[in-house]
Protein backbone atom coordinates (compact mmCIF):
# COMPACT_ATOMS: atom_id res chain seq x y z
CA UNK A 1 0.00 0.00 0.00
CA UNK A 2 1.19 3.51 -0.69
CA UNK A 3 1.37 5.89 2.25
CA UNK A 4 -0.73 9.03 2.59
CA UNK A 5 1.43 11.98 3.61
CA UNK A 6 0.75 12.95 7.21
CA UNK A 7 2.49 14.79 10.00
CA UNK A 8 5.94 14.14 10.75
CA UNK A 9 -14.27 54.75 5.13
CA UNK A 10 -17.33 53.36 3.48
CA UNK A 11 -20.72 54.98 2.72
CA UNK A 12 -22.00 53.59 5.98
CA UNK A 13 -19.32 55.43 7.91
CA UNK A 14 -20.84 58.86 7.46
CA UNK A 15 -23.04 61.14 5.41
CA UNK A 16 -20.84 64.24 5.33
CA UNK A 17 -20.72 64.05 1.54
CA UNK A 18 -17.06 64.90 0.95
CA UNK A 19 -16.12 65.99 -2.53
CA UNK A 20 -13.11 64.43 -4.24
CA UNK A 21 -10.59 66.95 -5.53
CA UNK A 22 -8.34 64.12 -6.78
CA UNK A 23 -9.24 60.50 -7.53
CA UNK A 24 -8.21 58.22 -4.65
CA UNK A 25 -6.01 55.19 -5.04
CA UNK A 26 -7.59 51.77 -5.53
CA UNK A 27 -7.32 51.03 -1.82
CA UNK A 28 -9.19 54.17 -0.75
CA UNK A 29 -12.72 53.22 -1.77
CA UNK A 30 -15.17 54.70 0.69
CA UNK A 31 -12.77 57.13 2.33
CA UNK A 32 -13.80 60.74 2.90
CA UNK A 33 -11.97 63.01 0.47
CA UNK A 34 -11.68 66.78 0.44
CA UNK A 35 -13.76 69.26 2.40
CA UNK A 36 -17.24 68.07 3.34
CA UNK A 37 -20.36 69.83 2.25
CA UNK A 38 -22.66 71.06 5.01
CA UNK A 39 -24.36 68.13 6.72
CA UNK A 40 -27.86 69.49 6.12
CA UNK A 41 -27.36 69.07 2.39
CA UNK A 42 -27.39 65.28 2.79
CA UNK A 43 -25.45 62.77 0.72
CA UNK A 44 -22.46 60.56 1.44
CA UNK A 45 -18.81 60.08 0.58
CA UNK A 46 -17.72 60.73 -2.98
CA UNK A 47 -16.50 57.17 -3.55
CA UNK A 48 -18.68 54.10 -3.16
CA UNK A 49 -18.08 50.54 -1.91
CA UNK A 50 -15.78 47.69 -2.83
CA UNK A 51 -14.93 46.77 -6.45
CA UNK A 52 -17.54 44.96 -8.47
CA UNK A 53 -20.17 44.80 -5.75
CA UNK A 54 -22.84 47.25 -6.97
CA UNK A 55 -24.11 49.43 -9.78
CA UNK A 56 -23.30 53.14 -10.01
CA UNK A 57 -25.94 55.50 -11.39
CA UNK A 58 -24.94 58.99 -12.54
CA UNK A 59 -26.91 62.17 -13.05
CA UNK A 60 -25.29 65.11 -14.83
CA UNK A 61 -28.28 67.49 -15.10
CA UNK A 62 -31.10 68.59 -12.83
CA UNK A 63 -33.83 66.98 -15.03
CA UNK A 64 -31.82 63.76 -15.13
CA UNK A 65 -31.47 63.60 -11.35
CA UNK A 66 -35.05 62.44 -10.77
CA UNK A 67 -34.88 59.51 -13.17
CA UNK A 68 -31.38 58.63 -11.96
CA UNK A 69 -32.79 58.44 -8.43
CA UNK A 70 -35.53 56.08 -9.60
CA UNK A 71 -32.98 53.84 -11.30
CA UNK A 72 -30.60 53.83 -8.35
CA UNK A 73 -33.42 52.90 -5.99
CA UNK A 74 -34.71 50.18 -8.31
CA UNK A 75 -31.27 48.63 -8.75
CA UNK A 76 -30.20 49.15 -5.13
CA UNK A 77 -27.31 51.09 -6.63
CA UNK A 78 -25.29 54.14 -5.66
CA UNK A 79 -26.44 57.52 -6.95
CA UNK A 80 -23.88 60.14 -8.03
CA UNK A 81 -24.78 63.75 -8.81
CA UNK A 82 -22.95 67.03 -9.43
CA UNK A 83 -22.02 68.95 -6.31
CA UNK A 84 -24.21 71.86 -7.43
CA UNK A 85 -27.30 69.60 -7.17
CA UNK A 86 -26.66 68.67 -3.54
CA UNK A 87 -29.59 70.69 -2.12
CA UNK A 88 -32.11 68.83 -4.29
CA UNK A 89 -30.55 65.37 -4.15
CA UNK A 90 -32.06 62.48 -2.18
CA UNK A 91 -30.37 61.26 0.99
CA UNK A 92 -27.45 58.96 0.35
CA UNK A 93 -26.35 60.65 -2.87
CA UNK A 94 -22.60 60.84 -3.54
CA UNK A 95 -21.42 64.14 -5.07
CA UNK A 96 -18.69 64.97 -7.55
CA UNK A 97 -17.07 68.04 -9.08
CA UNK A 98 -15.89 66.76 -12.47
CA UNK A 99 -17.64 63.86 -14.18
CA UNK A 100 -14.61 62.60 -16.15
CA UNK A 101 -12.48 62.59 -13.00
CA UNK A 102 -15.18 60.70 -11.15
CA UNK A 103 -15.42 57.96 -13.81
CA UNK A 104 -11.64 57.55 -13.71
CA UNK A 105 -12.02 56.70 -10.03
CA UNK A 106 -15.20 54.60 -10.05
CA UNK A 107 -14.98 52.69 -13.34
CA UNK A 108 -13.38 49.50 -12.08
CA UNK A 109 -15.04 49.65 -8.67
CA UNK A 110 -18.51 48.74 -9.86
CA UNK A 111 -19.97 45.83 -11.77
CA UNK A 112 -22.16 48.22 -13.79
CA UNK A 113 -22.58 51.89 -14.63
CA UNK A 114 -25.77 53.68 -15.70
CA UNK A 115 -25.46 57.30 -16.83
CA UNK A 116 -28.42 59.58 -17.42
CA UNK A 117 -26.29 61.47 -19.88
CA UNK A 118 -25.50 61.79 -23.56
CA UNK A 119 -24.02 58.63 -25.07
CA UNK A 120 -21.06 60.58 -26.41
CA UNK A 121 -20.19 61.88 -22.95
CA UNK A 122 -20.23 58.39 -21.47
CA UNK A 123 -18.15 56.99 -24.34
CA UNK A 124 -15.49 59.67 -23.79
CA UNK A 125 -15.60 59.11 -20.04
CA UNK A 126 -15.02 55.35 -20.10
CA UNK A 127 -12.78 55.00 -23.18
CA UNK A 128 -9.44 55.67 -21.40
CA UNK A 129 -10.22 52.99 -18.81
CA UNK A 130 -11.12 50.01 -20.98
CA UNK A 131 -8.96 46.96 -20.36
CA UNK A 132 -10.55 43.71 -21.56
CA UNK A 133 -14.03 42.49 -22.47
CA UNK A 134 -13.62 39.71 -19.90
CA UNK A 135 -13.24 42.18 -17.03
CA UNK A 136 -14.66 45.57 -18.05
CA UNK A 137 -17.93 46.46 -16.28
CA UNK A 138 -21.24 47.00 -18.01
CA UNK A 139 -22.10 50.52 -19.18
CA UNK A 140 -25.57 51.83 -20.06
CA UNK A 141 -26.58 55.36 -21.02
CA UNK A 142 -29.99 56.95 -21.43
CA UNK A 143 -31.48 60.36 -22.00
CA UNK A 144 -33.12 62.29 -19.21
CA UNK A 145 -36.53 61.35 -20.61
CA UNK A 146 -35.76 57.66 -19.92
CA UNK A 147 -37.04 56.50 -23.32
CA UNK A 148 -34.03 54.51 -24.52
CA UNK A 149 -31.52 52.63 -22.37
CA UNK A 150 -28.51 51.94 -24.57
CA UNK A 151 -26.15 49.05 -23.77
CA UNK A 152 -22.73 50.57 -24.55
CA UNK A 153 -20.18 48.14 -23.15
CA UNK A 154 -19.80 44.54 -21.96
CA UNK A 155 -23.22 43.58 -23.21
CA UNK A 156 -22.65 39.87 -22.77
CA UNK A 157 -20.03 38.91 -20.19
CA UNK A 158 -20.42 42.10 -18.18
CA UNK A 159 -24.21 41.93 -18.24
CA UNK A 160 -24.71 45.23 -20.07
CA UNK A 161 -27.64 43.98 -22.13
CA UNK A 162 -29.45 42.69 -19.07
CA UNK A 163 -28.68 45.94 -17.25
CA UNK A 164 -30.17 47.95 -20.13
CA UNK A 165 -33.31 45.82 -19.98
CA UNK A 166 -33.58 46.31 -16.21
CA UNK A 167 -33.18 50.07 -16.58
CA UNK A 168 -35.80 50.22 -19.34
CA UNK A 169 -38.23 48.34 -17.15
CA UNK A 170 -37.74 50.88 -14.36
CA UNK A 171 -38.19 53.89 -16.65
CA UNK A 172 -40.91 52.46 -18.90
CA UNK A 173 -38.56 52.86 -21.85
CA UNK A 174 -36.93 50.58 -24.40
CA UNK A 175 -33.63 48.72 -24.09
CA UNK A 176 -31.35 49.29 -27.07
CA UNK A 177 -29.24 46.16 -27.60
CA UNK A 178 -27.23 45.74 -30.78
CA UNK A 179 -25.01 42.70 -30.18
CA UNK A 180 -25.34 40.51 -33.25
CA UNK A 181 -26.45 37.30 -31.56
CA UNK A 182 -29.17 39.16 -29.62
CA UNK A 183 -30.45 40.81 -32.77
CA UNK A 184 -30.65 37.44 -34.49
CA UNK A 185 -32.13 35.74 -31.39
CA UNK A 186 -29.13 33.44 -31.14
CA UNK A 187 -27.40 32.43 -27.92
CA UNK A 188 -24.44 34.34 -26.56
CA UNK A 189 -21.82 31.66 -25.99
CA UNK A 190 -19.82 33.72 -23.52
CA UNK A 191 -22.95 34.27 -21.40
CA UNK A 192 -23.85 30.58 -21.57
CA UNK A 193 -20.29 29.70 -20.60
CA UNK A 194 -20.48 32.06 -17.64
CA UNK A 195 -23.86 30.75 -16.52
CA UNK A 196 -22.74 27.11 -16.86
CA UNK A 197 -19.41 27.84 -15.14
CA UNK A 198 -17.46 26.84 -18.23
CA UNK A 199 -13.99 28.29 -18.75
CA UNK A 200 -13.27 29.53 -22.27
CA UNK A 201 -9.77 28.33 -23.05
CA UNK A 202 -8.93 30.86 -25.76
CA UNK A 203 -11.12 33.92 -26.26
CA UNK A 204 -9.55 34.49 -29.67
CA UNK A 205 -11.57 31.49 -30.90
CA UNK A 206 -14.87 33.03 -29.77
CA UNK A 207 -15.49 35.69 -32.48
CA UNK A 208 -15.43 33.26 -35.44
CA UNK A 209 -17.97 30.99 -33.74
CA UNK A 210 -20.21 33.91 -32.79
CA UNK A 211 -19.96 35.22 -36.36
CA UNK A 212 -21.19 31.91 -37.76
CA UNK A 213 -24.19 31.98 -35.43
CA UNK A 214 -25.06 35.61 -36.15
CA UNK A 215 -25.01 34.86 -39.88
CA UNK A 216 -27.39 31.94 -39.48
CA UNK A 217 -24.78 29.20 -39.81
CA UNK A 218 -24.31 26.04 -37.77
CA UNK A 219 -21.64 25.31 -35.19
CA UNK A 220 -20.85 21.60 -34.70
CA UNK A 221 -20.87 20.68 -31.01
CA UNK A 222 -18.90 18.06 -29.10
CA UNK A 223 -20.25 17.79 -25.54
CA UNK A 224 -20.17 14.12 -24.54
CA UNK A 225 -20.95 14.80 -20.88
CA UNK A 226 -23.79 17.27 -21.54
CA UNK A 227 -22.36 20.22 -19.68
CA UNK A 228 -23.71 22.72 -22.23
CA UNK A 229 -26.09 20.88 -24.56
CA UNK A 230 -29.12 21.03 -22.20
CA UNK A 231 -28.92 24.84 -22.30
CA UNK A 232 -28.95 24.82 -26.10
CA UNK A 233 -32.22 22.96 -26.59
CA UNK A 234 -33.95 26.07 -27.94
CA UNK A 235 -31.22 26.47 -30.57
CA UNK A 236 -30.27 22.84 -31.15
CA UNK A 237 -30.71 23.14 -34.92
CA UNK A 238 -27.69 25.46 -34.91
CA UNK A 239 -25.51 22.99 -32.98
CA UNK A 240 -25.39 19.63 -34.78
CA UNK A 241 -23.64 17.03 -32.60
CA UNK A 242 -20.20 15.74 -33.48
CA UNK A 243 -19.92 11.97 -33.30
CA UNK A 244 -17.19 10.52 -31.10
CA UNK A 245 -15.79 8.62 -34.07
CA UNK A 246 -15.13 11.83 -36.00
CA UNK A 247 -14.45 14.32 -33.20
CA UNK A 248 -10.65 13.95 -33.23
CA UNK A 249 -9.89 12.22 -36.51
CA UNK A 250 -9.34 14.84 -39.23
CA UNK A 251 -9.78 12.20 -41.90
CA UNK A 252 -13.10 10.90 -40.62
CA UNK A 253 -16.41 11.83 -42.26
CA UNK A 254 -18.15 14.48 -40.18
CA UNK A 255 -14.98 15.91 -38.70
CA UNK A 256 -15.59 19.67 -38.39
CA UNK A 257 -13.62 21.86 -40.76
CA UNK A 258 -15.35 25.10 -39.80
CA UNK A 259 -15.58 26.88 -36.42
CA UNK A 260 -16.86 24.36 -33.89
CA UNK A 261 -17.48 24.07 -30.16
CA UNK A 262 -15.89 21.45 -27.90
CA UNK A 263 -16.83 21.06 -24.22
CA UNK A 264 -14.40 18.69 -22.53
CA UNK A 265 -12.29 18.40 -19.38
CA UNK A 266 -9.66 16.28 -21.11
CA UNK A 267 -6.60 17.40 -23.07
CA UNK A 268 -7.40 16.29 -26.61
CA UNK A 269 -6.24 17.02 -30.18
CA UNK A 270 -8.98 19.59 -30.82
CA UNK A 271 -9.53 20.91 -34.35
CA UNK A 272 -7.64 24.09 -35.17
CA UNK A 273 -10.79 26.24 -35.37
CA UNK A 274 -12.49 24.78 -32.30
CA UNK A 275 -13.66 26.97 -29.43
CA UNK A 276 -12.85 24.88 -26.36
CA UNK A 277 -14.80 25.28 -23.12
CA UNK A 278 -13.66 23.60 -19.94
CA UNK A 279 -16.37 22.35 -17.54
CA UNK A 280 -15.85 22.33 -13.75
CA UNK A 281 -15.66 18.55 -13.76
CA UNK A 282 -12.77 17.66 -11.46
CA UNK A 283 -12.49 17.48 -7.69
CA UNK A 284 -8.89 17.65 -6.48
CA UNK A 285 -8.17 15.93 -3.17
CA UNK A 286 -4.94 16.85 -1.40
CA UNK A 287 -3.03 15.49 1.59
CA UNK A 288 0.24 16.98 2.80
CA UNK A 289 2.88 17.47 5.46
CA UNK A 290 2.73 20.59 7.58
CA UNK A 291 4.78 23.63 6.59
CA UNK A 292 5.38 22.57 3.01
CA UNK A 293 6.03 25.03 0.20
CA UNK A 294 3.58 25.86 -2.56
CA UNK A 295 5.88 24.35 -5.18
CA UNK A 296 5.71 21.01 -3.35
CA UNK A 297 2.01 20.98 -4.23
CA UNK A 298 2.04 22.60 -7.66
CA UNK A 299 4.85 20.43 -8.97
CA UNK A 300 2.92 17.28 -8.10
CA UNK A 301 -0.49 18.50 -9.23
CA UNK A 302 0.68 19.98 -12.53
CA UNK A 303 2.43 16.70 -13.36
CA UNK A 304 -0.57 14.57 -12.43
CA UNK A 305 -2.92 16.69 -14.54
CA UNK A 306 -0.61 16.56 -17.54
CA UNK A 307 0.16 12.85 -17.22
CA UNK A 308 -3.55 12.07 -17.15
CA UNK A 309 -4.44 14.53 -19.93
CA UNK A 310 -6.74 16.61 -17.73
CA UNK A 311 -7.17 20.37 -18.04
CA UNK A 312 -6.37 22.50 -14.98
CA UNK A 313 -9.19 24.81 -16.13
CA UNK A 314 -11.61 21.99 -15.29
CA UNK A 315 -10.74 21.91 -11.60
CA UNK A 316 -13.97 22.69 -9.75
CA UNK A 317 -12.53 22.76 -6.24
CA UNK A 318 -9.75 21.60 -3.95
CA UNK A 319 -10.56 19.37 -0.99
CA UNK A 320 -8.55 18.41 2.09
CA UNK A 321 -8.81 17.32 5.71
CA UNK A 322 -9.80 19.72 8.48
CA UNK A 323 -6.42 19.25 10.17
CA UNK A 324 -4.86 20.99 7.17
CA UNK A 325 -7.42 23.81 6.85
CA UNK A 326 -4.98 26.51 7.96
CA UNK A 327 -1.98 25.30 5.98
CA UNK A 328 -0.67 28.38 4.08
CA UNK A 329 0.48 26.40 1.03
CA UNK A 330 -3.00 24.92 0.58
CA UNK A 331 -4.58 28.35 0.79
CA UNK A 332 -2.07 29.64 -1.74
CA UNK A 333 -2.90 26.67 -3.98
CA UNK A 334 -6.58 27.61 -3.94
CA UNK A 335 -5.69 31.17 -4.89
CA UNK A 336 -3.38 29.99 -7.66
CA UNK A 337 -6.18 28.00 -9.28
CA UNK A 338 -8.90 30.49 -8.20
CA UNK A 339 -10.89 27.62 -6.75
CA UNK A 340 -12.52 27.14 -3.34
CA UNK A 341 -10.74 25.11 -0.68
CA UNK A 342 -13.27 22.63 0.74
CA UNK A 343 -12.57 21.28 4.21
CA UNK A 344 -13.65 17.73 5.14
CA UNK A 345 -14.16 16.53 8.69
CA UNK A 346 -12.15 13.56 9.90
CA UNK A 347 -15.39 11.66 10.53
CA UNK A 348 -16.50 12.14 6.92
CA UNK A 349 -13.11 11.06 5.56
CA UNK A 350 -13.12 7.95 7.73
CA UNK A 351 -16.45 6.83 6.25
CA UNK A 352 -15.26 6.77 2.62
CA UNK A 353 -13.99 3.56 1.04
CA UNK A 354 -10.89 4.20 -1.09
CA UNK A 355 -8.64 1.97 -3.23
CA UNK A 356 -5.40 2.90 -1.47
CA UNK A 357 -5.88 3.02 2.31
CA UNK A 358 -2.81 3.55 4.46
CA UNK A 359 -2.27 1.95 7.84
CA UNK A 360 0.51 4.44 8.56
CA UNK A 361 -1.82 7.38 8.05
CA UNK A 362 -4.45 5.74 10.22
CA UNK A 363 -1.95 5.36 13.04
CA UNK A 364 -1.07 9.05 12.89
CA UNK A 365 -4.33 10.87 12.19
CA UNK A 366 -7.10 8.29 12.59
CA UNK A 367 -8.22 7.92 8.96
CA UNK A 368 -7.02 5.58 6.23
CA UNK A 369 -7.14 8.13 3.41
CA UNK A 370 -7.04 11.88 2.94
CA UNK A 371 -6.61 12.77 -0.73
CA UNK A 372 -8.77 10.01 -2.27
CA UNK A 373 -11.50 10.35 0.35
CA UNK A 374 -11.45 14.16 0.15
CA UNK A 375 -11.66 14.10 -3.64
CA UNK A 376 -14.68 11.78 -3.63
CA UNK A 377 -16.48 13.62 -0.83
CA UNK A 378 -16.16 16.97 -2.61
CA UNK A 379 -17.23 15.33 -5.88
CA UNK A 380 -20.46 14.15 -4.19
CA UNK A 381 -19.10 10.63 -4.31
CA UNK A 382 -18.31 10.80 -8.00
CA UNK A 383 -15.92 8.17 -9.38
CA UNK A 384 -12.18 8.38 -8.80
CA UNK A 385 -10.42 9.30 -12.04
CA UNK A 386 -6.86 9.39 -10.73
CA UNK A 387 -5.91 7.37 -7.65
CA UNK A 388 -3.46 8.63 -5.09
CA UNK A 389 -0.25 10.10 -6.47
CA UNK A 390 2.51 11.43 -4.24
CA UNK A 391 5.87 13.06 -3.79
CA UNK A 392 7.86 13.43 -0.57
CA UNK A 393 5.62 16.21 0.80
CA UNK A 394 2.11 15.73 -0.60
CA UNK A 395 -0.45 13.43 -2.15
CA UNK A 396 -3.24 14.19 -4.57
CA UNK A 397 -6.13 12.44 -6.27
CA UNK A 398 -8.83 13.47 -8.76
CA UNK A 399 -12.50 12.52 -8.84
CA UNK A 400 -15.19 13.31 -11.40
CA UNK A 401 -17.88 15.66 -10.07
CA UNK A 402 -21.29 14.05 -9.65
CA UNK A 403 -23.72 16.77 -10.77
Amino acid sequence: MTDEISDGKTPAEGRGSPVADEPPSAGQAGEALGAPLPAEQGGGPAIGPAPGSRTAVYAVTRPGLKIAGIIAAGLSGDLYAPERLAPSSPPGTFFYKAFLDLIATTFHRYKGHVAVAATGLMVRAVAPHLVDKKTDPAVVSLGQDGRFAVSLLSGHLGGGNDLARAVAELTGGTAVVNTATDIESKPSLEVLARDCHLAIEDFARLPPVSRVLSEGGKVPLYDPDNFLAPRLVEWRRYFPPIAESSAFDPNAPGHPRTPSLYVDYRLRPFPREALVMRPPALSLGVGCHRDLELQDLTGLIDKVLLDNLLSPLSLALISTAEIRASEPALQELARRFSRPLVIQSMEALAAVQTPNPSDKVYEKIGVFSVCEAAARLAARMGPLLVPKQKNSKATCSLALMNY
